[in-house]
């Protein structure tokens, strides 16, 4: 059991937990690691939506890598984002909460991704972004939950695991949301 505290407002190093029923199909069930808030908007990677497709897919410099790709959101599709535990490997990576670094020197992450010691780098295709209020409008409609991020939630739990880790977080009122179907009218 991880130690998370809920979070209230909008802040980078939060997760966003997707209500079991939220409709949009991008962030259905969804965990959402916010890396950067501002007046203008916000900017966060989806974690827990793995693809069938590897880095070596992606990227020429990488071939060696089969590190598998994850969905990080509808926006930027041309772009892959890394998150890792690895500051005193690669340097240049911005600190989202304790221990999750976003980005970095690519040389470095490919010179140490040569070693075979990354387990802890997860890469990400696209990104979720919102503008000006709009995740605001969002967190008011209820369709989000929130939580503190974790390096242990975010880069040590199976991704197809994170979403109801994540919701377990949140205490025992919410267990029983962990297995509603996706469409209450299936039931």
């Amino acid at each position: 059991m991880f130690y998370i505290r809920i979070m209230n407002k909008i802040e980078k190093g939060m997760l966003l937990i997707a209500e079991p029923f939220l409709k949009d199909q991008n962030f259905q069930r969804s965990v959402i690691l916010i890396c950067d808030h501002q007046q203008s908007g916000t900017f966060g990677i989806t974690i827990n939506k793995k693809t069938k497709e590897v880095v070596s897919d992606y990227i020429e410099e990488l071939s060696f890598c089969s590190l598998p790709i994850h969905d990080g959101g509808p926006v930027s599709r041309d772009h892959i984002n890394f998150l890792h535990q690895y500051p005193e490997w690669i340097s240049g990576g911005r600190e989202i909460a304790d221990g999750i670094y976003w980005g970095g020197d690519f040389n470095e992450m490919t010179s140490f991704l040569k070693k075979g010691v990354g387990k802890k780098i997860r890469f990400y295709l696209g990104y979720a972004g919102w503008g000006d209020q709009q995740l605001e409008n969002e967190m008011k409609e209820k369709s989000w939950l929130t939580i503190a991020a974790s390096s242990s939630l975010v880069l040590n739990t199976p991704s197809d695991q994170v979403w109801k880790e994540a919701v377990k977080t949140l205490g025992n009122e919410f267990l029983p949301i962990i297995n509603y179907p996706l469409d209450p009218s299936y039931n």
